[in-house]
Parts: structure tokens; sequence; C-alpha cells
């Protein structure tokens, strides 16, 4: 059977942690909206009786998948990029809910007051709320995940379990987008947490995922994405109280 992503066309977003997953597995799917065009998505959930709030969802048959980390949590077992051990499998489970805590934050970095709003109709607001990020934020995001590959109960260099999980692909994803959305806090910050930066090193290196990276499946990100650069939110611009 052959899944169908439906995500918007033109962007990675979080859909893009759902094609990570997919393309480590060299699993069979059809990237709907940018095949048909993005009115694809809206055909679909006018349709169904379960519809999703909004994208990323994925049917395979009969059954429709909403929610970034639902989806992933579905695909997991059947992709082989879950544990077998049922407490690992929900140990992954809520490693992928963090990380779609950090995303949410990295967004809100550049739209603190609404997605309704443009940015630069928030720009005073944005730049308060990237440097809380950058500076308290991020540091204790990065240092749990290092943590957490420091104590893995397996002890493999993985998140969870001896090999990757589709956890360890959206780390990767995660690192991925700070690194273009705040390069400056990246080179200042990551070389303190070695164990994620070697994490996000081997996930690049997976046969099926360097070939993904190479290809024109993989968007570069862009200015209306989740990961958005602008240099001004990239510097320290005022002192903050420490934590």
């Amino acid at each position: 059977m052959t899944y169908e992503l439906y995500y918007w066309s033109g962007i990675q977003g979080r859909g893009e942690f759902v094609r990570l997953a997919l393309e480590a597995a060299a699993a069979p799917y059809v990237d709907v909206a940018r095949e048909r065009g993005d009115a694809a998505i809206f055909a679909l959930t006018g349709a169904v009786a379960t519809p999703s709030f909004a994208p990323p969802f994925l049917r395979d048959g009969d059954t429709f998948v909403g929610q970034t980390a639902l989806i992933l949590d579905y695909l997991g077992p059947r992709l082989g990029l879950a544990p077998r051990d049922p407490r690992l499998r929900l140990w992954v489970r809520q490693i992928q809910l963090t990380i779609a805590d950090c995303v949410t934050e990295a967004h809100d970095t550049h739209h603190p007051l609404g997605a309704e709003l443009y940015y630069e109709d928030q720009q005073d607001e944005s730049r308060r709320r990237a440097e809380l990020f950058r500076e308290h934020r991020v540091p204790r995001f990065l240092g749990w995940f290092e943590t957490v590959l420091a104590r893995n109960p397996a002890g493999g260099p993985w998140l969870a379990g001896r090999r990757p999980s589709y956890a360890d692909l959206s780390l990767f994803q995660l690192v991925t987008g700070l690194d273009y959305a705040f390069p400056n806090l990246m080179r200042r910050h990551l070389p303190a947490y070695p164990g994620v930066a070697a994490l996000a090193a081997r996930v690049r290196a997976l046969p099926n995922i360097a070939s993904y990276l190479a290809s024109d499946r993989r968007l570069p990100p862009n200015q209306s994405d989740i990961f958005r650069h602008y240099p001004e939110l990239d510097e320290r611009t005022s002192p903050l109280p420490r934590d």
C-alpha cells in the first residue's frame, strides 16, 4: 500500500518530519499536494468523516491520521522506526512531543502574537520572544536531548534503543531548522551539546536520508516556513535575567 502524505506544497514545515520517516524507510508514498496542488488537501478534509484540524495528515488505505507526532507514532512500528519494547515506544513518543514543543516555540519567535498577522506587524514582540528563546529555551531543550542521549537505556548512540527511531530523525530536522533560523546561536551553543551534534551527523549520513537530502524532493528552507532566518532575531539586543 502506498501512503499518501498531505501537506502544503511549498515548504518543509511539519510535514517534513513525516517525510523523513518515509524516506528513511524507503516507504512508498505520494506527496499529494506537490503532485496535485494544495487544493487536494481541502478536497480530502471536506470529504472524510474524521477531518484533521490542519495538515499534515496521512492516508493509509481507509485510515486517516493527523498531527505530526501521532502520524509518526502510527508509522514508527510499520516502518521499523520505533522500539519493540512498549516502554521504550512510549518514551520515543514523549521525546517526539517534546520536539514538537520546541518547533512551536521556534515558530513563535517570528509570530508571537499569531499567524494571522505578518511578521512585520509584530517585530518588536518577535525580538523579545526570540531573545528569550535563544538565551533560555534553546539551551534548555538541547540540554535535555543531550541528557536523553547519555541515558539511553539500551546504551546505543540513539535517543532510545539500539537503532534510529523517528524521534532521531525529528531531532535532526529540529537541529537543521535551528541552524537555518539561528546560525549565530547554534555556532555559539551547539558545541556544548556534542551528543546532539553527533546524532544529527549520524542521521544525515544514513544512506536513505543522504540520498533524500541530495534530491529535489528535499525543499530548501524559506521565509514562509516554520524556521525562518531573520538576522535581527539571531543577535542579542538587550540584557535578560538568567535562569
